[in-house]
């Protein structure tokens, strides 16, 4: 667990750090999009995990994505920053294009396919979900909090 120390004086206790993670919502020209079944819970997620301490937001997308699913990705652009209340986990989410490789499984996927944005809302969870439909979206980078199930909070940016 990561912790670090206050600089008030007053407070003994050390508070613990979010933890942040990065996904990628890659989007084929036919707007399909990208999406694993994780190994761990079986749900259907956009490929994505925890930002290592070196690497660049962008960095950490491509690796994501290439390691969750063999496909490797060009960024495009920021779609939403996401805060789970209840772990203290801040995902930041970018809209990806296809660049190459091939769907493949790895030790966090059990599945990979190329979903619609109508299959994505029917087997997603709503905190999911809420992620590939606003990168779908033309409009600002939205921020949002959930509590790890349902959105609690929600802005445009």
């Amino acid at each position: 667990m990561l912790l670090y120390m206050s600089n008030s004086r007053h407070e003994a206790t050390s508070t613990p750090l979010h933890s942040v993670s990065v996904a990628g919502v890659v989007v084929r020209q036919d707007g399909r999009v990208l999406a694993i079944k994780r190994a761990d819970n079986g749900t259907w997620e956009p490929p994505g995990g925890v930002l290592e301490l070196t690497e660049t937001l962008e960095d950490g997308v491509r690796r994501e994505v290439y390691e969750e699913t063999g496909i490797k990705i060009q960024v495009e652009r920021l779609t939403g920053v996401y805060k789970n209340t209840a772990r203290g986990i801040v995902a930041i989410v970018f809209r990806c294009r296809p660049e190459g490789g091939q769907e493949q499984l790895s030790d966090e996927s059990i599945a990979v396919e190329w979903l619609t944005p109508d299959e994505v809302i029917a087997s997603m969870g709503e905190v999911y979900a809420v992620r590939i439909t606003d990168a779908l979206r033309d409009d600002a980078p939205h921020v949002r909090a959930h509590d790890g199930r349902k959105l609690t909070s929600s802005m445009d940016l």
